[in-house]
């Protein structure tokens, strides 16, 4: 019997449209004969849709959704429930709208408000099996000061940063400024809870570190600001698995950017194959700086918990390496990286699937209840007998 898969996309967030392109990939690539895929359509405002228009990426192009209606999650014998919202007018002789159970979630989502964990607790919490990590590791992965602390904890290289909040800036600018410019010209500031490049920019001089942490402080109330490793190269590579089941993937090299790579550079691209034409894999690097690199890939997804696949971004000044990023949910699930070792995509969205319903069992297996009668040993004062 097939599993029914929900994969949602869109959501709150600024990297709404990239999810789009991710999950229909995913639908396109899943493996029809083991699963039952249905997109689950979260707009921007919050509200959730289901409908055969959403499995067409012309329609979002347009807007227009034909039988898509909206649809409120419910959580019953640990599947989700996909239940026509109240507010939708289902008459005796009017058009009914379908109730879907699903079996597994795929969350083919990027960004705040749903890569962040938020979008986990949902599903962690009414123990309805999730792809993709635990809240914990995708608050940790899309934080990008917690996950350096986590990534200093466990030796992994990353550069010199200094980080604040919105709030500290407008209250003590001239001390913050003081203390980003102790790490040096030029520096790389970043919202520290957006993925996809948005709101980051290179600063070279006063001037511009003041523009860019206010660039940075209309996406986040909370800045990160790193110092800028010159004549850099980033080189990226995908890990799979669950705690110590872990696969590495082949190393990449996005190739024609020039300070950072923007979000134009990843998913602008008037080539007909944009995922790849950006790209070279394996990168031309040494055979020692791939070893270490796949090493410190490893350790990274294992430092924050991942689950399913995740893509670690490096930087290599052809002395040093550094562990950038990580990205729990990568961009195209990061299919491009599995190929050249002989993973398509329609394998890599059944493994990922499979390590979630992994993951699931490990969590059913904890005790989640302890009687001890705490309440009736209490006496009528709220103490302790």
């Amino acid at each position: 019997m097939k599993k029914s898969v929900g994969i949602i996309i869109g959501g709150r967030t600024v990297e709404h449209e990239v999810s789009i392109i991710t999950g229909l990939q995913v639908l396109d690539n899943i493996d029809k004969t083991l699963y039952e895929p249905r997109i689950i359509y979260i707009q921007k405002d919050g509200s959730w849709y289901v409908g055969n228009s959403l499995h067409n990426i012309n329609n979002y192009k347009v807007k227009k959704f034909d039988d898509a209606y909206e649809i409120l999650p419910g959580f019953k014998n640990n599947k989700l429930v996909l239940y026509p919202h109240p507010d939708i007018r289902q008459g005796l002789f009017g058009k009914k709208y379908s109730t879907y159970e699903i079996d597994i979630v795929f969350p083919a989502v990027h960004g705040t408000n749903v890569e962040d964990g938020a979008l986990h607790g949902l599903f962690q919490m009414n123990d309805v099996p999730c792809a993709f990590g635990s809240v914990l590791s995708s608050a940790v992965g899309m934080d990008k000061v917690i996950m350096k602390k986590v990534f200093e904890s466990n030796n992994l290289p990353v550069v010199d940063y200094t980080w604040f909040y919105r709030s500290s800036f407008e209250e003590d600018k001239e001390n913050i400024l003081t203390e980003c410019e102790k790490i040096g010209y030029p520096m790389i500031v970043k919202p520290a809870n957006l993925g996809s490049s948005v709101g980051i920019s290179k600063a070279k001089n006063y001037d511009e570190l003041l523009f860019s942490i206010q660039v940075a402080m209309s996406y986040d109330r909370k800045v990160i600001v790193e110092k800028c490793v010159e004549n850099v190269r980033e080189i990226n590579c995908a890990v799979m698995g669950f705690e110590n089941d872990l696969t590495a993937s082949l190393c990449e090299e996005p190739v024609g950017w020039e300070e950072f790579l923007t979000y134009e550079d990843k998913y602008v691209n008037k080539k007909k194959d944009a995922s790849e034409s950006k790209r070279r894999i394996p990168a031309d690097i040494e055979k020692e700086v791939e070893e270490d690199i796949k090493k410190y890939a490893k350790e990274a997804f294992r430092s924050i918990d991942c689950c399913g696949d995740a893509r670690i971004d490096f930087l290599y000044d052809g002395n040093n390496i550094y562990v950038n990023e990580i990205n729990t949910i990568p961009g195209s699930i990061a299919f491009y990286l599995w190929e050249g070792i002989g993973i398509s995509f329609t394998e890599l969205v059944s493994r990922i699937l499979k390590f979630a319903e992994i993951q699931h069992e490990q969590r059913k297996s904890n005790i989640i209840s302890y009687d001890i009668d705490l309440l009736n040993k209490m006496g009528s004062s709220g103490k302790h007998k």
